[in-house]
């Protein structure tokens, strides 16, 4: 058939708040036309992340009523934990209440000055994160992901002739361990293949560096390599997800993307000696290592989560309507990232808007203009997000790409409300000339997209 039906019965509402184009004007301007500080009640269609929107199922508020809130040794814990450990295989399970809990952790361990830490792409937590520990994040993308316009099978692969020669150039005593993100959010939410991660993991080994993967999204990454990667296609997701993280030493993880919970995520391992400083270090910043941040429900829903993600035939809906909006853009003329990635379609706002220089935030741009026609929020990806100051001349030193991504929350919107998303796009797509660049008046010294004020250029 070719309706997408969403494999799941809708039981319970919300409503959402219907706005004017001069309403949102207003709106827009208060915010500092940064959609981060827009009120959630004046948004109609929210597609600013997938982190912690997802709707969750019955089961999942079912465990929660069925949470056990003991401080230690909670029964919710130990289903938690045997559900990543069958899962993943890691040895060693630490709940955290979000992703960045546990990537601060564990950069706060293995980082600091004089350290690098290579990945395909880093996304703005991980980044900072590392960063902050005083330790250099390195993106070590392959060329084909660098270009939005070129369709591939796996453009979120690391570029491995690249990771080998930046070990020999710096040292392996000074990479602490390697990073993989699957799905590669930054880079258009485009999947690695098993044999790049093969591959990435056996020159790690010759060097003695540990592979982490920042596993988010590694259910939507293992239904990727088992459509398109020979060898796969007659394996269940399970059976792929749990040979990604065989191939790695530990992982990150947010819960609240591919685990389906509003919040939680968990930092897994191998290495007892670096588990063990992670506790202690969870105990001072988190809570207890049965716990470590959340309560029990909390616990309870990513666990059940993490069984439901695995239905491939949720998995096939989901990919497949991500595709969906992605080929209506595309008819429209709107370029994108290609192929459309598992969460998200990115528009390529420097080839969209030609006429607005990186640093006049073309992507900026867009975001206000999906919100000032349709009350749409989205977000940028490029030089908001991503650029830095050189620091002899104070210019703006941009990423490769200029991005725009609409991440679709998972389980939560109809195909009628894309269609609504695509009917947008389209006005937004027809008045691309008369739109204007953007100025920073007010920025934060890391992480300065969340809370950044801007003012339009006349």
């Amino acid at each position: 058939m070719k309706t997408i039906i969403e494999p799941f019965k809708i039981k319970s509402i919300e409503p959402i708040k219907f706005t004017t184009e001069l309403q949102r004007e207003s709106i827009l301007r208060k915010a500092f036309f940064n959609p981060f500080l827009i009120p959630a009640d004046d948004v109609l269609i929210d597609l600013l992340t997938d982190s912690g929107t997802s709707a969750m199922s019955a089961k999942q508020w079912a465990g929660i009523m069925d949470g056990d809130e003991s401080y230690a040794g909670s029964k919710s814990f130990y289903r938690f934990e045997k559900t990543v450990r069958d899962l993943t295989g890691f040895h060693h399970i630490i709940p955290t209440h979000q992703g960045r809990a546990a990537e601060k952790i564990l950069f706060s361990i293995v980082g600091g000055k004089g350290k690098w830490i290579p990945n395909n792409t880093h996304f703005d937590t991980t980044r900072a994160n590392v960063e902050y520990s005083g330790a250099e994040a390195v993106d070590l993308l392959n060329e084909t992901g660098k270009h939005p316009e070129l369709k591939a099978d796996f453009k979120g692969n690391m570029d491995t002739a690249a990771l080998e020669k930046f070990i020999q150039d710096k040292g392996a005593e000074h990479i602490p361990l390697c990073l993989i993100t699957v799905t590669n959010n930054s880079g258009g939410g485009q999947p690695v293949s098993m044999e790049n991660i093969r591959q990435t993991k056996k020159i790690l080994q010759h060097y003695h560096i540990p592979l982490f993967l920042d596993a988010c999204r590694f259910a939507e990454n293992a239904y990727f390599i088992k459509l398109r990667e020979k060898g796969y296609a007659d394996k269940s997701v399970r059976e792929i997800a749990r040979e990604m993280f065989s191939l790695a030493d530990g992982c990150t993880m947010s819960a609240k993307k591919d685990a389906l919970a509003n919040i939680g995520g968990f930092l897994a391992m191998n290495d007892s000696a670096l588990a063990s400083k992670s506790r202690n270090l969870l105990i001072v910043t988190e809570g207890f290592p049965t716990y470590g941040g959340l309560a029990g429900r909390d616990l309870e829903a990513i666990a059940q989560g993490l069984e439901e993600i695995l239905d491939e035939d949720y998995l096939r809906y989901r990919i497949r309507s991500v595709e969906y909006l992605g080929d209506k853009f595309s008819a429209m003329g709107i370029p994108i990232v290609q192929p459309p990635g598992g969460h998200a379609i990115y528009i390529d706002a420097k080839r969209l808007l030609q006429h607005i220089p990186p640093h006049e935030y073309p992507g900026q741009a867009v975001v206000s203009e999906f919100f000032r026609l349709g009350g749409i929020r989205c977000v940028e990806i490029g030089s908001v997000m991503f650029g830095k100051y050189d620091t002899t001349t104070g210019s703006l030193i941009s990423p490769p790409m200029e991005l725009v991504r609409l991440a679709i929350p998972r389980r939560v919107y109809t195909q009628s409300h894309m269609d609504y998303v695509i009917e947008v796009a389209e006005n937004v797509f027809k008045n691309r000339t008369n739109l204007k660049g953007f100025r920073i008046i007010e920025e934060a010294p890391m992480l300065r997209h969340f809370t950044a004020k801007f003012e339009n250029l006349v």
